[in-house]
Parts: structure tokens; sequence; C-alpha cells
């Protein structure tokens, strides 16, 4: 019977979000992480963090790195991504470069890691650019299926 308050023709708070955007596109203000533990975009690398019964697993992308200079850290609770991805020269002293959107340089991402977590036993894998990165929660922490007796 009575349209809603809320709801404009051409959704007007639609175009407000949008403009928004656009705003912080142009003068590069920075985002809202999408969680509490993630960082802001343009972060390097990007990760994935989840768990599953048995582990947590993170997935860093992180490619054109050489793995042996890479270097993962687990301490207190927090583990540490730090490396370097080297300036890559340009083929042509006279090309002119247009964009240069790829991250070089130093870099170093911490990860708070859950209570669970056993930092005994990380294993660290790199391949096709991705680094998997391990980590077994503690036995305790395992659900455990208990029998019932009659």
């Amino acid at each position: 019977m009575y349209p809603s308050l809320t709801r404009f023709p051409g959704d007007l708070f639609a175009e407000f979000e949008g403009l928004q955007r656009q705003i912080e596109n142009a003068f590069g203000l920075r985002q809202w992480p999408s969680s509490i533990r993630a960082a802001s975009r343009g972060a390097f690398p990007a990760i994935n963090m989840g768990v599953t019964e048995q582990a947590i697993e993170i997935y860093a992308f992180a490619p054109g790195l050489d793995p042996a200079k890479i270097d993962v850290q687990v301490d207190k609770g927090l583990l540490t991504l730090s490396g370097e991805r080297p300036v890559e020269a340009a083929k042509d002293e006279k090309a002119s470069v247009y964009a240069d959107e790829r991250f070089n340089g130093a870099f170093r991402r911490v990860v708070s890691l859950p209570e669970d977590a056993d930092a005994s036993r990380v294993e660290a894998t790199y391949r096709n650019g991705v680094l998997k990165i391990s980590i077994p929660k503690r036995e305790a922490s395992r659900p455990k299926r208990i029998e019932v007796r009659s």
C-alpha cells in the first residue's frame, strides 16, 4: 500500500555507495579489511586463511619469488611471512612505462594464529606462486568421538 521510505526511484543509496567507491579509488583512500584478521587491500602477499578439523591453513599468493628467500616464522602465536621481491629490470632502456602495478621490494605480513595452533609442527610448501602453510591443531583441541556403552 505505502511505498517504502528507504527506496527512492533509481535507488539513491546505491548511487551514493557507487560515488563513495569512485572517490576512494580516485584519491587512493584505504578501504576497511574484510575481517579482523585481514589486512587492507593492496597488502602483499595476499592471503586466504581457514581452518579444517585437523589444521589451520594459510595460502599466501606470492608469484615470482624464490622459495629459498621466503622467511616463515611462528613466535608467540604470530605467523610472520617476510622476504623481498626484486625489481625486474626493463628489457629496453628506452621503453616508457605506462603502468607499474606489480609489488616490488621488501614485504612483511604478520598473522595472529588461533590458540589451538600447534606451532611446533608447521609445514610450508611453495608451488606455482602460492605459499601453503599448514599448522596442525593441538591434539587436545580436536573433536573426539566418545563411544557410549550400554
